[in-house]
């Protein structure tokens, strides 16, 4: 397999699809790659947006596009700059009219990078990340989305990544293109005071740290962790720089506070990242809103929610993007003291059946033969399944063999990571099997004890 290096410059090596091109074309629209730096080596000690760095001012133009797409605010013109240097590695497409009163602004935007998704077995599979997808509100139903998304999962295919993955803005949309919702994100909302928290003692301590230290930290506790939790991706340092307030034109972020935990032998094993929302006439009903919270150990875990209680002047306690299944349900004396909410969060789609079910390892042994369609004919045909008791699989392609399961790529890639069971496809109507004990051994199978999470949006 190669490198995550290797795969970037795979991926930036391939031009733009033609057929994208061409369809867009035919609108009236052109089709262009942004320019971003391949490394941080190649951005400038001082970036100034001008005539004589044409690449600035078009990734410049890029950012302004996209805020708009995403209903932002436009963005600080002293800010830009530094975009441009969180583009690294990053391969941005811009759809342009000539004929709009704008038209160095690209109508569309649409962004990826390489990164590695953690599947059952505390391994990874490359994976093309996409972000940054909008279209104008003045160019909608002109098929810019389409063609940008189709183009560039062809663009993904021919640089060998076995799947792309995604956080959508928009649910509806996307399992269109062969992608599932496959981690779900909770948001639980604590009455503090209801509650009636309860944890083990733990033996570290607790203290505040700068943003500057947190984001030192960060990315290395981040790397302890992530393959524990199928459905993380490696975070960018652009992502890294905006979890610690130091994006230019980032929000709220003096509001912002960091802490660790450190074990008794003096190791950061978990990291808080939270801010507060002064209630309007009671400040004994504070709101603590946590926007991360990392946890290597069961004791960092404890250690780090008994902070969040203790915390003076908070009345409710609210951390998104955590799973259902969280352990601190377990140390509310009053468990109706939370409200748990949950939508789709992290969207994958399986490119290549081969590699990506190679990847990961199973609960059970057995063998499996799909029929796979696939909506836009990327990775479909039929496939056998083999996993031994050590619970590694071996994917056989163009099997004759009579299939037991028949699926598209969105309910194999809803299976993939283990965040969807059998049954439930089946019952949707989603999935057909020959058999009841077919639908039971792809869950033993696939079905993993550990719920997939994804911790940040991107």
């Amino acid at each position: 397999m190669q490198t995550q290096q290797q795969f970037e410059s795979s991926l930036r090596k391939q031009g733009l699809d033609a057929q994208a091109a061409a369809a867009l074309a035919s609108r009236g629209l052109e089709l262009r790659l942004i320019p971003t730096p391949a490394s941080a080596d190649d951005i400038p000690a001082d970036p100034t947006i001008s005539e004589a760095f044409p690449e600035l001012v078009a990734v410049a133009d890029w950012f302004r596009s996209l805020a708009r797409g995403f209903l932002d605010a436009e963005p600080d013109e002293k800010n830009l700059p530094s975009r441009y240097g969180a583009s690294v590695a990053r391969r941005n497409l811009g759809v342009f009219d000539a004929d709009t009163a704008q038209p160095q602004l690209p109508v569309g935007t649409f962004g990826s990078f390489v990164t590695e998704l953690t599947v059952p077995g505390e391994a990874v599979v490359p994976a093309f990340a996409i972000t940054a997808v909008s279209v104008a509100a003045t160019h909608r139903r002109r098929g810019i989305a389409r063609q940008l998304m189709e183009g560039e999962l062809r663009a993904a295919v021919a640089a060998g990544l076995p799947v792309a993955v995604l956080t959508v803005s928009e649910s509806s949309i996307y399992q269109r293109y062969g992608f599932a919702p496959s981690a779900s994100a909770a948001t639980w909302v604590i009455d503090r005071k209801r509650a009636g928290f309860s944890a083990p003692a733990t033996e570290g301590r607790v203290d505040y740290i700068s943003r500057e230290q947190f984001r030192e930290l960060a990315p290395v506790l981040h790397e302890r962790i992530r393959l524990t939790s199928p459905g993380e991706i490696i975070p960018t340092p652009m992502h890294w720089d905006r979890f610690a307030g130091l994006l230019p034109g980032g929000k709220n972020t003096e509001a912002q506070r960091f802490v660790q935990y450190r074990d008794a032998a003096g190791d950061v094993q978990g990291l808080i990242v939270y801010s507060l929302r002064e209630h309007a006439t009671d400040y004994s009903k504070t709101g603590l809103d946590v926007s991360l919270l990392m946890t290597a150990t069961d004791d960092a875990y404890a250690a780090m929610w008994r902070y969040l209680f203790e915390h003076d002047l908070i009345g409710d306690i609210t951390l998104e993007l955590r799973s259902v299944d969280e352990p601190v349900r377990w140390m509310l004396a009053d468990q109706r003291a939370a409200t748990v909410t949950v939508v789709d969060h992290q969207y994958v789609r399986i490119l290549d059946v081969a590699a990506a079910l190679q990847s990961r390892t199973y609960g059970s042994a057995g063998r499996i033969v799909f029929d796979v369609t696939d909506p836009l004919g990327l990775g479909g045909g039929r496939f056998a399944l083999d996993v031994n008791d050590a619970g590694r699989g071996v994917v056989t392609r163009g099997v004759a063999d009579e299939p037991d399961v028949k699926l598209s790529t969105v309910e194999l890639s809803a299976l993939f990571i283990g965040g969807t069971s059998a049954q439930t496809l089946v019952s949707a109507g989603r999935l057909s099997a020959s058999g009841i004990d077919v639908v039971s051994l792809v869950d033993a199978m696939f079905r993993t004890p550990t719920e997939p999470r994804l911790s940040f949006w991107y």
